[in-house]
Formats: C-alpha cells, structure tokens, sequence
C-alpha cells in the first residue's frame, strides 16, 4: 500500500477568526456605490472606508482603537463633490491617504492623530487630469510621494504628489476601461488588466507593454492581477462557463499558466491579496461571506489550497492590513477588516504555536515607512528594493508627522541633508492650510473650554442653592 505523503508547509494550518463583537467598528453607513473597490483602507494607525454621503463624497477615517459604536456625528473626509470610489494609505506615512472620485479629481489629505472637531474639507494637493471619474489608486512601493491613478478616460497617471506634477502619463496603452493596477515590489513595473480583456506587463518610464496574454480567463467578468514576489502573477477571473479561476502565470512565458485552480460559480469579483512574506494569496469575493487562501511554492502543483474561511454575512468590501500593523506575539500573519452593511469587523489568520516567542520563520524582514528613492530618482530611472525592518520587537507607528511645506516638495519628510539643527516649533516652517487649520482648532477648544465653564458655574450654583435649601 502506498501511503499519502502530506506536504510540509508551516502555513497548513492556518485559521481565520472573527475578532469579539466588541472590537468591530458599529454603525457605519458603508458606501452603496457600485464600484469594483475594496471600500476600504487600513495600516497601523487608522482605519478608513467610504460611507455614503449626500451631496458629494465622503470617507470617515477612525483611529484602530476607535472599536464599538461610532457616532452618526463623527467628523468625516469630505470635499469631493462625487462619489469617492478608492483610497489608498501612503506607505510612507500612516497619516496621509489618498482619494479618488466620480467627479474626476484625485485628492491627497493629511489626518491628524487627535480626533478633528468638524469634517476635513481641505485636502493637501488635488490632483486634475483625468477627463472620467478615477476609480483606481496606487502608491508606489519605494519611491516617496509616487502616486498611481486610473480613470474612465483608459489613461493612466502617475503623479509626484509631493508637487502636483504629472510624472508620466500612460494614455494609448488600453483601448478600454482599466479594472486593476499594480505594482511589482520594487516599483519598476505594472500589471493592468483591461475590459478587453488582456492582461499586461507595462514599463512606465520606458511607455512599453514588456509583455500581454489576451483572454488569460475566458469569461467575460473582469479580470484582476497582481505580483508575486518573485515577479510572476496571479490572475483571477471566469472561465467560460463562469466558474471563478485563479491563475499564476510567468511573464516570460505567457502562452500557459503556470498553475490553474478552478473554484465555484459565481458572480462576484475576486479581489487577491497578496502577502509577500509568506507567498499566501488571500481571494475575497465582493458579495462572497468566505475568504480562500492558497500557499505560492516553487513546486508543483505550484498553488496549493490551505482552507476557507467562511462567515454568515457577505462582504460589502475588504480593507489589508500591512505586515507591520499585525501583532507578532499571537502569530497573527493577515488581518482584514470586512465591510458588512453597517459595520467592520476584524478577521484574524493565524498559524496555531504553542511558544508565545517571537517566531522568526513567520516574520521575515518586512517593509518599513521609509521609502528608498525620491520621486526624481525613480524617474531618472533608478531602482531599489523597499527598505525593510525587523519586527521581533513589534513595531511602534511613529508619531504624526507633520508635512514640511516647500514649494518643491509639500510631502517631503526626510530631513534636510548636512549638519542636523534642532528645529523649534517657531521656525518650522509652516503652510497657510496648516496655520489656518490649527487657528480652527484652537477657536474649537476655545469654545468647549468656555461651554464647560459655564456649565460648572451652573452646576455650583446648583450645589450653592442645594447646600442654602438643606440649611
């Protein structure tokens, strides 16, 4: 008899659990908009989602430890004046986030740690030159300030955020509308996929498609791509008769898929997610309750299914934890913050160890906040790899960092080059947007400090009059 060899992999046995009711986030009017978007945004600080507003767009940004009830009060982002349909966390500073909208514009907003007293209106930058609404948002991974946009009008822009300029505009590569975009790790190529259906391999600066794979699915749903770490791709799709597919493929080879995993009939939109640390592809269906993951090896079968993890509640959208916002000394290796109609809620993987020490296969070295290029460089034509940190010690979000305002470079955080000088406050310097809006929250508090000391004038007159009546 022969007996069945198992496969060793330390992820086998990864498990996914919903996090206690008390650590959700309740009663928040998640948008409506039909859009193929994850709604939502996470990293280490804030958690953000798109909600449903009159008169415009709006997302509502909450601090991750803001769980519970949410307040039908709660300031919100607002100054789009369509719907918003993506947003996208600068890897490079957890308090900035990005916006796009229907109504064409791209926006750029700096989120302070306190709580703010009324919504943020004024973004830093707004970025216009897209001629439909922009639906698809993506920072590049090593260069600071590098902002990817795709809009309606099939053109794609990349943008220095830190002075509003167009980088590159990439406008006759796709003949129709741009359903996902992404980088590979070090930022020197893209995979889009198109409604007609293609799948490419784009060198930005160059302006080139370096390779294409016509129909890599054949069903006529959108497709969705993104990069391994080792520069293949994982595509998901539908087959013809509808069954939803996940494909790897190697770009110099594109006439097979690597590797072809058939799942279920359905309808909904596979959004991957893709960890490059443990090779663990995540597939989250819009409209799915259940989350697939699959293992990426070098060998065959190549993509190897771990398991499912299944809820009662379908999936309005999907918000990624970076590997930096999870918590090393529980194992936990993925976290997503699922969108249900009123409500996110945390879902935790985890791989079962007994010892609560820091586990070094599980956590590789992983990318930091620091960008490794300027803007500039990368242009030039310069790669590098993302600047990466130890997480054996967890890792501490730095404090909120306020954007030096230049004319060169609004977003620019690096210190100055040469001798270091200690910068008071007084001479930092300072943009009228930041001047003007802490003007606004000093006349905030003002007003609270004076409605809380009449209300204790109130309140002792009260006790004066109680104490008279007893005497």
């Amino acid at each position: 008899m022969s007996r069945r060899v198992v496969r060793q992999s330390k992820f086998r046995h990864v498990f996914g659990q919903a996090a206690k009711a008390d650590q959700s986030y309740e009663d928040i009017r998640v948008s409506k908009v039909t859009w193929d978007s994850s709604f939502c945004a996470v990293n280490p600080k804030f958690l953000a989602i798109i909600v449903e507003a009159g008169g415009g767009g709006a997302f509502i940004v909450l601090p991750l430890a803001k769980t519970g009830r949410v307040d039908k009060n709660y300031p919100l982002v607002t100054g789009h004046t369509a719907p918003v349909l993506d947003i996208d966390w600068c890897p490079h500073n957890d308090n900035v986030i990005a916006s796009a909208s229907d109504d064409t514009t791209v926006m750029v907003w700096q989120i302070p740690d306190y709580t703010p007293m009324r919504n943020i209106t004024e973004p830093i930058i707004t970025l216009e030159g897209h001629s439909k609404r922009v639906g698809i948002l993506c920072w590049h991974p090593t260069a600071r300030n590098v902002l990817l946009s795709a809009g309606g009008d099939n053109v794609i822009i990349i943008w220095n955020v830190g002075t509003g300029e167009v980088l590159l505009s990439l406008d006759d590569m796709h003949p129709d509308v741009i359903h996902s975009v992404c980088w590979n790790s070090n930022g020197s190529l893209l995979a889009t996929t198109c409604k007609d259906k293609t799948l490419r391999i784009i060198d930005p600066r160059k302006g080139q498609v370096v390779a294409e794979r016509a129909r890599p699915h054949e069903g006529a749903r959108p497709l969705r791509a993104v990069f391994t770490a080792d520069g293949k791709l994982l595509s998901t799709g539908f087959s013809r008769m509808s069954e939803r597919q996940l494909a790897l493929w190697d770009p110099n080879n594109f006439e097979e898929p690597v590797a072809l995993q058939e799942m279920d009939t359905s309808n909904g939109v596979l959004l991957p997610f893709y960890d490059p640390d443990s090779s663990i592809v995540y597939l989250c269906g819009k409209g799915d309750s259940s989350i697939r993951y699959f293992e990426i090896t070098d060998e065959p079968p190549f993509v190897h299914y771990l398991n499912t993890f299944s809820s009662k509640e379908p999936q309005r959208g999907m918000g990624f934890m970076p590997k930096r916002g999870l918590e090393v000394n529980k194992c936990e290796i993925a976290r997503f913050y699922k969108l249900h109609e009123r409500k996110c809620e945390p879902i935790i993987m985890t791989v079962p160890r007994k010892s609560d020490l820091f586990q070094d296969d599980l956590y590789p070295d992983t990318p930091g906040p620091e960008p490794a290029l300027e803007a500039d460089e990368w242009l030039s034509g310069q790669d590098a790899e993302p600047v990466l940190i130890s997480l054996r010690d967890g890792y501490i979000p730095p404090k909120h960092r306020e954007l030096r305002v230049t004319k060169r470079n609004i977003l620019d955080v690096r210190p100055p080059s040469g001798p270091r000088r200690s910068q008071s406050a007084s001479d930092a310097p300072l943009s009228q947007h930041t001047l003007e809006t802490l003007l606004e929250e000093i006349k905030a508090l003002r007003e609270q400090v004076q409605a809380q000391e009449q209300r204790i004038t109130a309140l002792e007159n009260m006790l004066c009059e109680l104490v008279d009546g007893t005497d």
